[in-house]
């Protein structure tokens, strides 16, 4: 019981620091976001005051009052911590994987399964919708690393359905803040072994391809490898 109690309590301030990081870092980006949160819930409980004024039990409806507006005030702030943090991640590199890492259970994520030089990059993710492939940078650029990387999975599981699109803000983008649901309405068509299926085989095709040998330099012309494997 000791021991419990002592890990709530170094809990507790972890938790409020979190808390004040949050409110922190929600602020820069959305300087008005205290006297709202503020405001929804002084509101809350005043409404909930009144009426228990009206009905003659001010106690018990202050009461529910106070919990309720405790309630919407999170409810607020979460939902514009999370504007603010999508908005301070739009445009950055791999912001796109940092949302995938957070789509929730069922999922199974691989970040910068292709990059091209110029930092536009491709995400992965497998669920039961199946692949996703999911494009970070400029839309030419990133179309072309998409195509080539649904050739490739099609070649090994032709069966599995792969969707793809670009995140941004652009025609037919879609935005950061949207990516975990637009994931979450694709139609679900496998199940749970036909999902570790997938993830075998793409991992066993990452392992093949990190584990080909490299030649260290261009094979001099004219020379053939010989059935046998050694050269003569």
């Amino acid at each position: 019981m000791a021991r419990k109690s002592n890990a709530e309590t170094a809990a507790n301030p972890g938790r409020l620091k979190q808390i004040a990081l949050t409110y922190k870092m929600t602020r820069k980006a959305d300087p008005k976001v205290g006297l709202i949160v503020a405001g929804v819930g002084i509101v809350t409980f005043g409404v909930f005051l009144a009426i228990g004024f009206l009905i003659g039990h001010p106690v018990y409806l202050g009461i529910l009052g106070f919990l309720v507006a405790f309630l919407a005030m999170a409810i607020v702030f979460g939902r514009r911590a999370e504007r603010a943090a999508f908005g301070q991640m739009e445009g950055q590199p791999g912001a796109a994987a940092a949302v995938l890492d957070n789509v929730g259970r069922g999922w199974s994520t691989t970040p910068a399964v292709a990059m091209s030089k110029q930092q536009d990059i491709v995400h992965r993710a497998v669920g039961k919708a199946g692949v996703v492939l999911i494009g970070e940078g400029n839309s030419n650029r990133v179309k072309a690393l998409l195509a080539n990387e649904k050739k490739k999975l099609s070649r090994i599981m032709p069966d599995i359905p792969v969707h793809d699109f670009i995140v941004g803000t652009g025609e037919g983008e879609v935005p950061l803040k949207k990516v975990r649901t637009t994931l979450l309405k694709l139609p679900r068509v496998l199940s749970g072994p036909q999902i570790t299926q997938v993830n075998d085989k793409l991992r066993a095709m990452g392992d093949l391809l990190s584990n080909m040998p490299i030649p260290k330099g261009p094979m001099p012309k004219g020379m053939r490898m010989p059935r046998g494997g050694k050269m003569r």
